[in-house]
């Protein structure tokens, strides 16, 4: 989507409803795309097998162009069909073709802290750059650990931040230490690569923002034929990860499953809009840690039932349910989402767990509170959470902060409450370029004459 803004259709008023308030037509069905978190992470362990991977079901957005784009840049051998949602990988066994190479991340993330790891574990020097998005977001916890490792890294022009220049030395240490409360990227950016060395290593962790990515991380290594040993606290929690040297990760043909991150904003519509929603092809067994919000939104009195087609949620009656408070740590991508259920709720709302979001995209902590207030609803921010009280939306241009969570998730908000604009549609183009395409396929299904 191209266009300066988007009006999003108010049709909650439009819906027909029996008299208990269900939905009078059946589910409205969605297809989104592959995940974003298991397209990069495949990409990058295709990279590292031995052999030709084929992955099936992959998202193609700008974080995963630009990840595919670094890899060519490497040297290696790739293919990709954007029709067919394939990309052919020819991985060299854990060897880099070139030991000297350019690459441009954009602002995908996970590029971004995967690919400096894998660089840095090489034999070579490689300069490494970003759009301004990502020049800002953290970084230093990572670059300090590597060199830690061994890696001569010089910063560009901020300390801790891209540009940078890493001359890589393999790993010159076989324990290592990485807080993540900024990100777990920097752990899962590790553990891929700690498979280059031909000795164990042992990462140990401070923090415990997104165990749920690392614990997908483990798993696609696993599955890609690397075994990673954890130990954990006190409390269960794995904090120190041991990965055998002298591993190799096996070329595979890998379905990538669809991204339940994008599946989330149809599942809200469901709670919002008292709908029924099926997304094919999302399934609980889903190793994506943003499955854990629909177990948020049974909390708001929606119904839950896997399918063989997929996930299908039945909202509460007439779009009526209960203010919670929600830790949203496992799954802190949907606390926009959330947020936008807030206003139309019974009671106020509290998001927790959620202070390392103000280094995403942009400071969506403050971003929320910003925008929900633009929209009269009030709102208290405090370091790690925000509380969102009952109100109602006033139209308003919402300012997206250039953050496809900030367009998709606010969007919702405007099915129930009229006039409200998103600027900068486009931005979705990072995850899901075509959102409100199928954000409008949805709306059409809820009723025939809408």
């Amino acid at each position: 989507m191209t266009a300066a803004s988007y009006c999003v259709p108010s049709i909650f008023e439009q819906i027909p409803r029996r008299l208990d308030g269900s939905p009078a037509s059946g589910p409205v069905t969605v297809c989104v795309p592959g995940s974003k978190s298991i397209t990069n992470r495949a990409m990058l362990l295709a990279v590292l097998a031995d052999g030709i991977t084929d992955l099936s079901g992959v998202l193609f957005s700008d974080d995963s162009r630009h990840f595919l784009q670094c890899v060519k840049d490497l040297g290696f051998s790739a293919e990709a069909n954007e029709e067919k949602r394939h990309i052919r990988i020819a991985g060299l066994g854990g060897k880099l073709p070139s030991a000297r190479a350019s690459v441009y991340v954009g602002s995908a993330g996970t590029a971004a802290r995967f690919l400096t790891a894998l660089l840095a574990s090489a034999q070579g020097t490689y300069y490494l750059d970003a759009s301004p998005q990502m020049r800002r977001r953290p970084m230093a916890p990572l670059l300090a650990t590597l060199r830690d490792m061994g890696a001569e890294i010089r910063c560009e022009e901020k300390e801790g931040f891209f540009p940078f220049t890493i001359t890589g030395h393999g790993f010159r240490k076989r324990h290592l230490s990485i807080d993540i409360d900024q990100s777990s990227q920097f752990l899962s950016a590790l553990l891929i690569a700690a498979v280059r060395s031909p000795e164990d290593i042992v990462i140990d962790t401070t923090g415990s923002h997104g165990m749920a990515y690392i614990a997908m991380t483990v798993r696609m290594m696993e599955q890609f034929g690397v075994q990673v040993k954890t130990r954990p606290d006190s409390e269960g929690r794995p904090t120190s990860f041991r990965i055998p040297g002298g591993q190799t990760y096996r070329a595979l043909r890998y379905p990538v499953e669809p991204d339940v991150s994008a599946a989330s904003y149809f599942y809200a519509m469901a709670c919002l809009l008292g709908i029924d929603v099926l997304v094919q092809g999302v399934h609980l067994h889903s190793m994506q840690g943003d499955i854990q919000f629909l177990h948020i939104l049974e909390q708001l009195g929606c119904r839950l039932t896997d399918t063989d087609a997929g996930i299908l949620l039945r909202g509460p009656a007439a779009g009526q349910y209960p203010g919670i408070t929600a830790d949203m740590r496992s799954c802190s991508d949907q606390a926009i989402t959330l947020a936008a259920l807030a206003p139309f709720a019974k009671t106020p709302t509290t998001i927790t767990g959620i202070g390392h979001i103000r280094g995403q995209e942009c400071d969506r902590l403050s971003a929320m509170a910003t925008e929900l207030t633009r929209l009269g609803i009030r709102c208290e921010e405090k370091p790690d959470s925000i509380t969102i009280w009952p109100g109602t939306p006033q139209p308003a241009v919402i300012n997206t902060y250039d953050d496809h969570r900030m367009a998709m998730g606010f969007s919702l908000i405007g099915l129930r409450s009229p006039g409200v604009v998103i600027g900068n549609p486009g931005c979705c183009k990072k995850t899901f370029e075509n959102y409100f395409e199928v954000l409008e396929q949805a709306v059409k299904q809820t009723a025939a004459d809408i």
